[in-house]
């Protein structure tokens, strides 16, 4: 089993040490070949004789080899390890590389996104995408220990669901055993994570996967993307916005990321749309950006409802959030409906929507109204929502939450221009899988299963 990564071997020097990578630049001196070998912590240069001849770009080897000081007028100051060396010993070729069919060594940014995509496993080689996955892994690590540390409960929520109206088209899943009938992945765990303050867990979290089909964007990933989804009971808006505050600064701090403002500017809607013209807006100063500053703030106290393109009403934000208490006759007697403010808080970072939550409407005459107010038939609400309406009635707390978005907050903190930079295997701008070719065509003998034609026309 490997044991000593790379990076580590500046802390060897005079000992023999065994090391398991890649090769990733190969300098062929006749007598003397330098190499150097790539691991996830790093690259260290390696100097062997006649048995590195045979090397190729990414083949995977394994060498034995002493650690040794490079003279100070040789030291590599580019790299970590560039004040030593490893002198080989014993060299063992693990597995062979074929000529690659796109280098790993540049940034990747000059590469056609589809051969990228379609090669993915390579492209994670690279570098700077490594770097970005390593930061994913610490991120997500650090926002765990936050949450347990302040008691919340980490649970799974079901992939295949019902479809519901958060904004986006859903995906749907055909059932095999209720032939015409459809599950939806879910846009978000919204029912279910309110379902579990009614069941009396309090604190909730999830590193939840969600889906939406809906155009593509550099700020949106296509098809599925990754959410810190959280839900508490017995809070006010002010609680779940100082929550989340403190775990962005501290999170933040240990990944030395640094923050402009602290604590977070409160920005009222129509404010932001005065100064900003947008409800998203950036406040980095040209220096902030150039030092990787992340300017956060919130924004509060948005219009609950607004009109359709027909004349009727939808929902700005989310269905389920609660009116502010001032608002709350308003909206039972639907009167005054333009006018009525929302629980709504989002979060802003560097120019984008980074999270988006509210406290909800936990009493069942406010879910119903609000869908009524929306043109919800009395059949339909029951239908869609009849289990939300019925679970409330059995004693649901006052509960809010929010989901920060971390692919959002990935790309804002690694300057990346599209999401796609700090996602494993994104699907391209296109909608296509990495490296495997769906969406794809399902032979005859599956649809038929599924109670399922294909119209080509």
């Amino acid at each position: 089993m490997k044991t000593l990564a790379i990076a580590d071997v500046v802390h060897k020097i005079g000992q023999e040490v065994e090391l398991y990578g890649w090769v990733n630049i190969k300098r062929d001196h006749k007598k003397i070949v330098f190499l150097d070998i790539r691991d996830r912590s790093g690259i260290v240069q390696v100097v062997g004789g006649e048995e590195c001849k045979a090397l190729s770009i990414e083949d995977v080897v394994k060498i034995k080899g002493l650690v040794k000081k490079r003279p100070d007028k040789l030291v590599n100051d580019k790299i970590p390890t560039g004040s030593v060396e490893i002198e080989v010993k014993e060299l063992t070729i693990l597995s062979k590389a074929q000529p690659m069919p796109l280098p790993v060594t540049t940034d990747g940014y000059e590469i056609d996104e589809e051969i990228r995509m379609k090669y993915r496993y390579l492209d994670i080689r690279r570098p700077r995408i490594t770097k970005n996955l390593v930061l994913r892994s610490k991120f997500i690590q650090l926002l765990r220990e936050y949450l347990f540390e302040k008691g919340f409960l980490e649970v799974e929520t079901p992939i295949l669901s019902e479809t519901t109206p958060e904004g986006a088209r859903d995906f749907v899943v055909p059932s095999r055993l209720q032939k015409g009938k459809f599950y939806a992945l879910p846009q978000s765990p919204q029912q279910y994570k309110q379902l579990l303050m009614v069941a009396g867990l309090e604190k909730y979290f999830q590193i939840a996967r969600c889906f939406r089909d809906e155009d593509p964007r550099a700020d949106r990933a296509y098809g599925e993307f990754t959410q810190l989804d959280m839900e508490m009971s017995f809070v006010e808006r002010e609680d779940v916005m100082r929550l989340v505050e403190d775990m962005i600064i501290g999170v933040y701090q240990k990944l030395n990321v640094p923050i402009k403002q602290k604590p977070f500017p409160v920005y009222n809607y129509q404010d932001a749309i005065k100064q900003f013209g947008a409800d998203k807006f950036d406040l980095r100063s040209d220096e902030d950006k150039k030092n990787n500053v992340q300017a956060f703030a919130w924004v509060i106290n948005f219009p609950f409802f607004e009109k359709t393109e027909t004349g009727g009403w939808t929902f700005t934000h989310n269905p389920f959030s609660a009116p502010l208490p001032e608002f709350k006759q308003d909206l039972l007697d639907k009167k005054n409906i333009g006018s009525i403010l929302t629980s709504q808080y989002d979060l802003v970072c560097n120019g984008y929507e980074v999270g988006g939550g509210s406290i909800r409407g936990h009493e069942p005459a406010v879910l119903k109204t609000v869908f009524e107010i929306m043109g919800y038939a009395e059949k339909d609400i029951q239908h869609q929502f009849g289990h939300m309406l019925e679970a409330f009635s059995y004693g649901a707390p006052p509960h809010g939450g929010i989901a920060p978005g971390i692919d959002r907050l990935l790309t804002c903190i690694t300057g990346e221009k599209t999401l796609r930079e700090v996602i494993p295997f994104p699907m391209t701008s296109g909608g296509k899988t990495s490296v495997m070719s769906a969406p794809s065509t399902v032979p005859d003998d599956k649809l038929q299963e599924l109670g399922i034609k294909v119209n080509t026309d």
